[in-house]
C-alpha cells in the first residue's frame, strides 16, 4: 500500500496557515478545523514549516500564555526543515519513519507541490485495513485447502 491509496480514501485537503499569522489565529483553526497540526506556506503549495499541537504546548510550558499575545507569530512556533514524503511512498516506510523520528504528521509533495497530508491515525488506520484483508484471504485460503 503506497501514500497515495491514504490520499485516495481521505482527500487530499491540506489546512494550511501563513507564517505571519499569530499563535492565537493558529490554535483557533487547529480546533475549528478539529486537526493536531496545519502546514506553514505562505501560497499554500510549499511547505515552509509545521505548526502542531505539541509546538504550542511546548511553547505555553517554556512561556506560559504570553504567546497567545498578538505580537507572537506561528513563524516563531512552527517546526522547519519538515520531513516529506511522496504519494508513492510505501505505507510501512513512512510509519516506521513517523515512529523513529517520533512526529505525527508527514505533509505529501507531488511534483515540488504540498499535495496532500497523512498523520499517523491515517497511517495505522490504512495498516490495519491491509492486516484485515490479509487476514481475510488467508483465512478463506485455509478453508478452501480443508
Amino acid at each position: 500500500m503506497k501514500v497515495r491509496d491514504i490520499l485516495e480514501a481521505k482527500g487530499r485537503r491540506v489546512i494550511t496557515i501563513r507564517p505571519d499569522a499569530t499563535v492565537s489565529t493558529a490554535v483557533h483553526r487547529l480546533a475549528l478545523e478539529r486537526v493536531g497540526a496545519l502546514v506553514v506556506s505562505e501560497d499554500g503549495s510549499t511547505v515552509q514549516g509545521i505548526i502542531s499541537e505539541r509546538d504550542i504546548v511546548k511553547a505555553l510550558a517554556q512561556e506560559g500564555a504570553a504567546i497567545m499575545g498578538t505580537d507572537r507569530h506561528v513563524a516563531e512556533l512552527m517546526t522547519t526543515g519538515v520531513t516529506t514524503c511522496s504519494p508513492e511512498d510505501s505505507v510501512k516506510a513512512i510509519m516506521a519513519e513517523m515512529t523513529r523520528r517520533r512526529f505525527r504528521h508527514l505533509p505529501v509533495i507531488e511534483n515540488g507541490r504540498l499535495a496532500g497530508i497523512v498523520s499517523i491515525g491515517d497511517v495505522v488506520k490504512s495498516r490495519l485495513e491491509e492486516m484485515e484483508l490479509e487476514t481475510s484471504v488467508l483465512r478463506e485460503a485455509y478453508i478452501a485447502a480443508h
